[in-house]
């Protein structure tokens, strides 16, 4: 059963394991998972589709492991195949990308062969570089291949990156607790050390929560980032009142003192303010993950581009859910209604949801993304740093909506 102190998917680690078909990839990946999470075969293209699992490793913590299919599928469905696998890779904190010593044997293993040989995992090594993400080389099935040959991959690898690779064969005893050890060296300094709320409040500090239960609330359940920030807000061991809005009044004159700050859904932004105390602080769960999720600055600077739009302008609205649509969905009608509102209704609003994002951003005058909590930060980044490559301003629903509010100046966010 799935409680408050489970740690959703897109807060986990995300290792993913790269490499050509039948390097040894799945039973890598079965090996960090202990079970068999991936079919293991001789066929080329075995994995067809990118295989995810979220699970404890020790000593990383909580984990989401994907497998991909091999990068040189040339199936008749190879291209989408690679296609699902740099999607993998723009989620992935950790990229293993296997290297198979079979493809060694009988070879010179010169500089330049093997440039040849394993230009494909070069490639990728170099995308996961440039990415500024770690990447630990794996030398797979090492068994197959002599000591000339292996030494001279190893001279090849540290020529390109400046360390070695780590040999390996699945056969051998302890072989995962070495590979997890070395993982575990790899893992980003900061990783799991932002926080949703940041510096805004501390321990006993009171936070008063705004939470509509309208339509777009599970019956019975309280949506994922409404239930991360009272997780750590009580991890904080402040002093937490939750309320729905036509409970707020009532709540602020229930409170002896005015609450330090208050957490509001966007939507309902404009009236909270209105009946805020002077002395508490304002901002949203959307605003929260922008900081939390993205990159907010460039979503603050990207919120100025509102002012330019026109009724000839183009908006591509970027949901991470895949829910159907309901009546007043935030994404789909209330931020559209307020932009077409001001600008008419020739204003040209696009939609996409889950991963389904386009590779060219050019038609666009603005790009407005959720709060991204069913996605980890480093997608979100991708993202991000797509829309700064083609120069198109990005922004998020939270920042949005209190733009058009007018109290975007009004509205705090973590430092």
């Amino acid at each position: 059963m799935a409680t408050l102190q489970d740690t959703p998917s897109a807060n986990r680690l995300h290792i993913g394991v790269f490499g050509k078909t039948n390097s040894g990839k799945s039973t890598l990946v079965n090996g960090l998972t202990g079970q068999q999470m991936s079919i293991v075969s001789d066929i080329p293209g075995t994995t067809t589709d990118p295989v995810q699992k979220a699970m404890e490793i020790h000593p990383l913590g909580p984990c989401v492991v994907l497998d991909t299919p091999g990068f040189n599928d040339t199936t008749e469905l190879g291209e989408a195949r690679v296609e699902r696998t740099r999607l993998v890779a723009e989620k992935t904190d950790i990229a293993v990308v296997v290297f198979s010593a079979g493809e060694l044997v009988g070879r010179s293993a010169s500089k330049e062969e093997m440039d040849g040989i394993f230009q494909q995992e070069k490639h990728w090594i170099e995308t996961f570089i440039n990415r500024k993400k770690p990447v630990l080389g794996i030398l797979n099935k090492i068994d197959l291949a002599n000591d000339r040959e292996l030494e001279a991959f190893e001279a090849w690898y540290q020529d390109n990156w400046k360390e070695a690779p780590l040999p390996t064969s699945m056969e051998q005893p302890q072989i995962m607790d070495t590979i997890k050890e070395a993982l575990a060296r790899k893992m980003p300094e900061d990783f799991g050390q932002r926080l949703i709320t940041g510096d805004l409040v501390g321990k006993e500090d009171v936070v008063l929560l705004v939470m509509p239960q309208d339509i777009q609330a599970p019956k019975g359940r309280l949506i994922l980032p409404q239930v991360q920030t009272l997780r750590e807000l009580l991890d904080k061991k402040c002093i937490v009142l939750s309320v729905t809005t036509d409970q707020l009044e009532h709540a602020l004159v229930a409170l002896k003192n005015p609450p330090k700050l208050i957490i509001t859904d966007s939507q309902v932004f404009g009236f909270v303010y209105e009946h805020k105390p002077a002395e508490s602080m304002l901002t949203s769960f959307s605003v929260l993950f922008a900081a939390y999720k993205g990159d907010l600055p460039y979503y603050l600077e990207g919120a100025k581009a509102i002012d330019s739009l026109t009724p000839n302008s183009r908006v591509l609205i970027a949901e991470c859910c895949t829910h159907a649509p309901l009546q007043e969905d935030i994404g789909r009608v209330k931020i559209p209604r307020m932009l077409q509102k001001r600008y008419g209704a020739s204003l040209t609003i696009d939609h996409v949801s889950g991963t389904d994002f386009p590779k060219d951003l050019s038609d666009y005058d603005l790009i407005i993304q959720c709060g991204a909590c069913m996605f980890n930060r480093t997608y979100v980044m991708a993202r991000v740093d797509r829309a700064k490559r083609q120069q198109v301003p990005m922004t998020n629903y939270g920042v949005t909506i209190a733009h058009l509010t007018g109290i975007l100046d009004k509205v705090v966010a973590p430092s």
